[in-house]
């Protein structure tokens, strides 16, 4: 089984973006977690960051036929991106969306989300630990939907 994990606008900088908001683990910790626990889960992950919509748009289309499920954090993508929305519905793949800092006590424009509608569920406020509770939600989705048929 495998995992596509996307990371939005300015994941780059984890690590030293806001630490009081989004904690001091960088990018690349959260990389080294998402991939031991996929491991642990017996899948594979791949984890791709871009600052650009569209190259997350051409990563989305090119995830139909090799990929079971994409975790995704789309940054501030979330609140405006339609474009990510409709790829995402449009390939087909179960979503989970996760989020290093609780949306809902923040800013009332992170309040909404483009991608919650067409995720099976968004995991937020949990820091770095939201991914691996994302990867481990989608992996038992995915055995669940590959056990019954």
């Amino acid at each position: 089984m495998n995992i596509l994990v996307l990371h939005g606008p300015n994941l780059n900088l984890l690590g030293l973006r806001e630490p009081e908001i989004y904690g001091s683990t960088t990018l690349a910790e959260v990389d080294a977690m998402v991939k031991e626990m996929a491991e642990s889960l017996g899948c594979r992950a791949d984890c791709i960051q871009s600052n650009h919509e569209g190259n997350l748009l051409d990563e989305i289309h090119a995830a139909r036929g090799q990929y079971q499920g994409i975790l995704i954090n789309a940054g501030a993508y979330t609140h405006t991106s339609l474009a990510l929305r409709d790829g995402l519905a449009g390939v087909g793949l179960p979503v989970v969306e996760v989020h290093l800092s609780n949306l809902y006590k923040r800013e009332p424009f992170r309040h909404h989300s483009y991608i919650a509608p067409i995720a099976l569920g968004q995991i937020s406020g949990f820091g770095a630990e939201s991914y691996t509770l994302g990867l481990r939600a989608l992996v038992q989705h995915l055995i669940c939907v590959n056990a019954s048929g």
